[in-house]
């Protein structure tokens, strides 16, 4: 017998708790995701230099700079195209970082040391016309 009102006993308990999540409000959990187009920044802007080797260290120097994506400095036109992350790195960042690897942009000079330490081929002239339409591609 006291096996039987014990066996009530918990099918009773068991019977209550269940009720009671039953009965409780469900929360609601809502993610908005953000797509990373959304904070991406497309610019352009002159850089000087001279070859392939001028290339290869303005977008090396561009790219170091945390937020951006995506660089293409063209030798011909002296234009340097950049994506990036508007929330990690501005403008500024970029131009400081490419003029403290030796090349002027159209908003900052080179820095003269690492001018001085370019391999001889990559020294262009500090009055070359750079495409400095500086204005953002949206």
């Amino acid at each position: 017998m006291k096996k039987i009102i014990l066996s009530l006993a918990v099918l009773a308990t068991m019977g209550l708790t269940s009720c009671k999540n039953e009965n409780k409000p469900e929360t609601e959990t809502t993610t908005t995701e953000v797509s990373e187009e959304m904070a991406m920044t497309d610019i352009s802007f002159g850089v000087r230099g001279n070859c392939g080797m001028c290339k290869t260290t303005i977008e090396k120097a561009a790219n170091a700079v945390a937020g951006v994506s995506q660089t293409n400095w063209d030798v011909d036109k002296k234009k340097m195209e950049v994506s990036f992350d508007d929330t990690k790195t501005d403008v500024m960042a970029i131009h400081n970082a490419i003029a403290a690897s030796g090349y002027d942009t159209d908003k900052v000079l080179g820095s003269e040391t690492a001018y001085e330490n370019l391999p001889g081929c990559c020294k262009y002239d500090h009055e070359m016309k750079m495409n400095s339409s500086g204005e953002s591609k949206e």
